[in-house]
């Protein structure tokens, strides 16, 4: 299989280094991967001619996983990128003359401020958004959804993705990585004030996994036409967290809960940033009372050998890895290229 990466050109270097560390490490020859310089939010992706031609003519699965991932974007930037981008892409995949899937990488919370289990079945509804980058995801995957009359498209709704489940690496560090690094401050005192409650989970899948899963779908019929969460269908609370991460750090748990209500008040003060490390933008995501229902996905996932593992099987890796490596340190996992585009 032969692999067409888009990246923008500022960071072809940089795209060019990781396909050289990839292919050594696969044996794959380097023919395999061909980058073309563009830009999901230009005109036909702003690819040049001799590209796009090949594009149109030999792509036979896409991937689209372009998006400004960050809480705290402008309203303006996310529909540039995410929205229009978005669209961009739609209308090249309907060129695509050998296109078998199209496959596109939402987000488990285009589900927004609702409350309860959200279903894979489910993307409509108007109870708004905590901030841009749902609320563009969200018209993005109405977009893609409004195309699976028209094309064999797959949409991928990951949770909260932390680190590799095998070695701990990440290169993105929000999410769960706030509560490590909050306890690391100042691991005996901290560990013992759970600020977690029983009434909220925080979902978190580990990168491999949702890495796995998208490669293990590629080209699975079974798979089009599909909604899919890969998303943890037993996660933990958010206390139970706290306990998991304080016993892998200091090797015991909290010793008294401290109320959600004067949690969410004393995070939400001014200076609470400062201290703990967790944005006010961050802090509503570990009092949103959602669960994502995941049983299409595993439908489809079991004959591919894959299922989500447990948080607490991978804990201590992760932690070991957010200690030895503060944000701020490159990693390997640093991707090269947004949008990929396969030519089998």
């Amino acid at each position: 299989m032969r692999f067409l990466l888009l990246v923008q050109p500022a960071f072809l270097r940089a795209a060019t280094d990781e396909i050289q560390k990839l292919a050594r490490q696969t044996g794959k020859s380097l023919d395999d991967f061909r980058l073309i310089t563009g830009d999901v939010t230009c005109p036909d992706l702003g690819i040049g001619s001799e590209d796009l031609r090949v594009v149109r003519s030999d792509t036979t699965i896409i991937f689209h996983l372009a998006a400004i991932y960050d809480l705290a974007v402008s309203l303006e930037l996310a529909l540039q990128v995410n929205l229009e981008g978005t669209r961009r892409v739609n209308q090249l995949a309907r060129t695509a003359k050998s296109l078998n899937h199209y496959h596109y990488v939402s987000t488990c919370y285009v589900a927004g401020k609702r409350e309860g289990v959200i279903l894979e079945t489910e993307l409509e509804h108007q109870f708004g958004f905590r901030n841009y980058y749902e609320q563009t995801k969200y018209l993005a995957e109405r977009e893609v959804e409004a195309l699976k009359t028209e094309l064999p498209v797959t949409i991928h709704r990951p949770s909260v993705v932390c680190g590799d489940s095998e070695t701990g690496e990440t290169s993105k560090y929000d999410g769960v990585y706030y509560l490590i690094y909050y306890l690391l401050k100042w691991p005996g005192l901290l560990s013992r004030f759970n600020i977690g409650n029983d009434e909220v989970a925080l979902n978190l899948v580990p990168v491999d996994f949702v890495v796995e899963s998208l490669a293990a779908l590629a080209s699975d019929q079974n798979a089009v036409g599909k909604t899919i969460a890969l998303a943890d269908p037993q996660p933990l609370t958010t206390r139970a967290l706290f306990d998991r991460i304080a016993e892998s750090l200091c090797g015991h748990g909290s010793a008294i809960t401290i109320p959600p209500g004067m949690v969410y008040f004393t995070l939400m003060l001014p200076l609470s940033p400062k201290i703990t490390g967790l944005p006010h933008y961050g802090v509503p995501y570990f009092f949103l009372k959602q669960s994502y229902d995941t049983s299409e996905s595993q439908v489809l996932l079991k004959p591919h050998g894959l299922e989500c593992p447990a948080f607490a099987s991978y804990v201590d890796r992760i932690v070991a890895f957010a200690t030895n490596h503060p944000p701020g340190k490159a990693t390997s996992l640093n991707p090269p290229a947004k949008l990929s585009i396969a030519d089998s």
